[in-house]
């Protein structure tokens, strides 16, 4: 396909200072969760995005000292030679790609306490810790100053070092060197406070510096706020910042524009739209001949298009929508706009972050799996065998997994109750503020629509029996949860209405089946602490109703402090005049009065409702799956397909989850996952100067290691094939079982070859290797048995010499493959002994039975 010529201006290479790049699309620093404590786990996540088309890719915010320690939230860090080479992951896998990659030097000042380092943070004054831990900065002297502009100068030089081609001095989002430019928080007596142009002197210093340092190759960056302090969206109060930006307009190279309310800046699409930066940047192009960036969670070409068309911006800079679609610029420059994957605005990335824990997206599920899994936005493994997979329910877990396994070529039947896709999402886009989750449903449903191999029934509930009529060689169930009319008290569920009564309590899913409450007031108790309870009370006060929101938390909606968007729904709901009761659990209702128990004293109160809707907890709607289990004495073996369960179905939790889960289903399937050993991105302490002497491994070790691993690599693709030309369908069934075993005994020793840094060839070519020896042999079931008769018992030697060469830590591992032809021996004898269920020692080695 081509690309609409109105994008063209989008692919315009562009000079930044000393360096040039591809493209007008540039990833901005965002945090990721990943840090300094997950390098490769970062690098590969903005490697992909280079690979996807982004010509910047910078870091998140990257400490330059000690003293700046962002704990518990991680952040990079450019504080030795080892962070050098940590960085150096990243800029190679950006420029393998073609892409610049920037550094985003970072001082916490005011807003970090260093409570891992313990070093005292340091500020233009002695001001109180502004992420509310019980710490002060020390104030700055000239000393404390020449000192920073010596930190900051080194962290600049190791960015170079380190590769880097865009290099950042970051003077916003309240951070230390913002400070200086506030005309409130400055009131320095000396040349660094006071006047406008004293305020801006600090700033200066550092833009020259860093200049100075790496100018000749690296462009420098400056990320400034537009705006003064936090208006009405929309209605910018500038103060005095065009003056102070006239003052360094061409001193840097690019200037990164972003504003003082965060929360329109990264809104949740809840409250903010595409492009709510614009009227904060309608005079920076007008006084500055340096390149602009901003962001506005864009996705949609012609609005990038116009942006940079009508002079507000020269990058179409993202976050969001770079977690969300990595590839986004290179499916707008081959004329795939249809297939772009849009940012929903849930601000699910952000919270990994706030909780420390690796970013994670709703719409991308695999996101942050790049280097543990080895998921790429784009690529999957194709299938394992030629197999049909039924999918009951088609929400964001069943639509996702209809998706992937469609792309790897299964044959797919997606089948759903309902007259609409989309489950849970379609059901929430309807209420107020939700309609871009929907965006969730859109693009899996486009995707889908385009693939022969998956074909789906609407208006299809399904029994036992028509499962079983369907055929399918695996079943999953994704037929999501629903909303309690119960809560948890900490020990059990129970009803908060008498016993036996018949008082109508609604929930969300009431609300959504249009079933609204008729009088007021409305309490809506709230133990959810998401976005729902705020949702539904937004929703009934613009239906007319008197409501009250009750959490037993003590803040409303409390979990989306960490999606950023909590202060938001607490002032919208004050704003539309709800009634908010915190830190009060509801005890009990009688259909007229609700009684409300304080958290902290026990004291309770009676309030006045008319209608009562509970935002608690979720049920799983898994009886078909419990029933297909019961057909079978609860025997998961004895149906004749492979049984699963995903999503909401499975345990209930946030949509993010829920399509995360179906992706796993699909990549997983014909390959399973073995989670204890799963990839752990920290230091080996074996690789460390202070770790316990042991024996290196000859060369001959791990030749060998190497070899064995890619025969099993190669022995699953060719069993699999063998699978595919068998006729019988039990013999098909275990010969898949041996490509199965195959596979396991290669993932267990993955972690070795890891270990040691060994370079077995690429995992396709040796799938192809598999693949083509099949070709080549005999589909006859007597022959392949006879020749694994003659061949396998030779293999178990061979795996037992290998032991006799390892290290003592590697032989759990190597025993797992020699135990994988142990199982396949024992398997063979009894098929030649005609056996029944011969398979079961390759089974039992799998851990499907005991």
């Amino acid at each position: 396909m081509t690309r609409d010529p109105r994008y063209d201006i989008l692919f315009q290479p562009m000079k930044i200072g000393p360096v040039i790049t591809p493209n007008r699309f540039y990833q901005v620093p965002h945090c990721t969760g990943m840090g300094w404590q997950r390098p490769r786990t970062l690098a590969h996540m903005r490697g992909v995005k280079a690979e996807g088309g982004w010509g910047v890719v910078n870091t998140e915010y990257c400490s330059i000292h000690p003293s700046s320690d962002d704990t518990p939230n991680p952040c990079a860090s450019l504080w030795n030679d080892s962070d050098i080479r940590a960085h150096r992951l990243m800029t190679d896998k950006v420029h393998a790609h073609g892409s610049l990659a920037g550094a985003e030097l970072w001082y916490g000042g005011i807003r970090t306490a260093n409570l891992t380092t313990r070093e005292v943070g340091i500020d233009l004054g002695s001001y109180p810790n502004s992420a509310g831990h019980p710490f002060q900065t020390r104030a700055m002297d000239k000393t404390d100053i020449r000192m920073f502009r010596d930190w900051h100068r080194k962290a600049a030089l190791r960015a170079k070092e380190a590769e880097f081609d865009v290099v950042y001095v970051y003077a916003t989002h309240g951070y230390m060197i913002s400070n200086f430019l506030s005309p409130t928080l400055n009131t320095r007596g000396d040349e660094y406070g006071g006047s406008l142009e004293n305020r801006v002197r600090f700033v200066r210093e550092l833009i020259e510096d860093t200049k100075e340092a790496v100018g000749d190759r690296c462009a420098v960056a400056v990320r400034f706020s537009a705006d003064e302090e936090i208006g009405k969206d929309g209605t910018p109060i500038f103060g005095d910042r065009r003056e102070m930006f006239e003052m360094l307009a061409n001193t840097p190279d690019l200037w990164d524009i972003n504003i003082a309310d965060y929360s329109l800046e990264m809104g949740v699409s809840r409250y903010v739209k595409e492009a709510p930066l614009e009227p904060y940047m309608d005079w920076v192009k007008s006084v500055t001949d340096k390149p602009v960036v901003t962001v506005g969670r864009f996705t949609s070409p012609d609005t990038m298009a116009s942006q940079i068309k009508r002079g507000v911006t020269d990058f179409i800079g993202a976050a969001r929508p770079s977690i969300a679609d990595p590839f986004l610029p290179n499916k707008i420059k081959n004329g795939q706009v249809d297939s772009i994957r849009e940012c929903i605005g849930c601000n699910m990335c952000y919270a990994g972050d706030s909780l420390a824990a690796p970013i994670r997206c709703t719409q991308n599920p695999t996101m942050g799996e790049e280097w543990r899994k080895g998921w790429h936005p784009e690529k999957i493994e194709p299938k394992h065998a030629d197999e049909k997979v039924l999918i009951v329910g088609s929400g964001p877990a069943g639509l996702e997994a209809a998706r992937a396994l469609g792309h790897r070529g299964y044959e797919v039947m997606l089948a759903e109750a309902g007259r609409e896709l989309g489950g849970r999402v379609t059901r929430e886009s309807a209420l107020i503020g939700m309609s871009e989750y929907a965006r969730v449903r859109n693009y899996r449903q486009q995707d889908m629509a385009e693939m022969a191999n998956v074909d789906v029934f609407l208006e299809s509930p399904l029994g036992v029996e028509d499962v079983m009529a369907v055929e399918a060689d695996h079943v999953v169930v994704a037929t999501g949860a629903k909303w309690n009319k119960t809560r948890f008290d900490w020990t059990t569920y129970r009803s908060v209405a008498p016993e036996g009564s018949d008082i109508n309590i609604f929930t969300p899913d009431d609300i959504m089946d249009g079933t609204l409450p008729t009088k007021g007031p409305v309490l809506i108790y709230d133990e959810d602490s998401y976005y729902m309870g705020g949702v539904i009370a937004e929703t009934l006060t613009k239906a007319g109703l008197d409501v009250i929101i009750a959490t037993p938390a003590d803040k409303v909606s409390a979990w989306t402090e960490q999606t950023s968007e909590r202060w938001r729904i607490h002032t919208s709901l004050m704003k539309l005049g709800v009634g908010i009761e915190l830190s009060h659990g509801l005890d009990s209702y009688d259909g007229a009065t609700a009684t409300l128990v304080c958290e902290y004293s026990g004291n309770s109160k009676k309030i006045r409702a008319a209608s009562l809707v509970m935002v608690t907890q979720r049920t799983p709607n898994d009886a078909l799956y419990q029933d297909l289990l019961a057909s079978v004495d609860g025997n998961i073996d004895a149906l004749p397909f492979s049984l699963g369960k995903i999503g909401d179905c499975d345990a209930p939790a946030v949509v993010a989850a829920a399509t995360y889960a179906g992706h796993r289903y699909a990549r997983e399937l014909g390959a399973p996952y073995d989670v204890d050993q799963m990839r752990h991105d920290r230091v080996d302490v074996g690789e460390t100067s202070d770790a316990p002497k042991v024996k290196k491994p000859s060369t001959r070790y791990l030749e060998t290691l190497c070899k064995y691993y890619e025969e099993e690599v190669e022995g699953e693709a060719y069993f699999h094939a063998i699978a595919e030309r068998l006729k019988d369908p039990e013999n098909r069934r275990k010969m898949t079982v041996i490509a199965e075993v195959e596979a396991f005994a290669a993932q267990s020793v993955r972690p070795l070859i890891e270990k040691y840094g060994l370079s077995p060839r690429d995992h396709k070519d040796l799938l192809k290797s598999g693949r083509d020896e099949a070709a080549r042999a005999s589909a006859s079931w007597a022959d392949q048995i006879a020749e694994m008769t003659r061949s396998f018992p030779g293999y178990v030697d061979d795996f037992l010499a290998l032991e006799q060469m390892a290290p003592p830590e590697d032989l759990p591992r190597l025993k797992l493959l020699t135990e994988h032809e142990v199982a396949a021996i024992a398997f063979l004898n009894r098929e030649n002994a005609g056996l029944p269920a011969s398979e079961k020692p390759m089974l039992t080695y799998l851990g499907r039975i005991s």
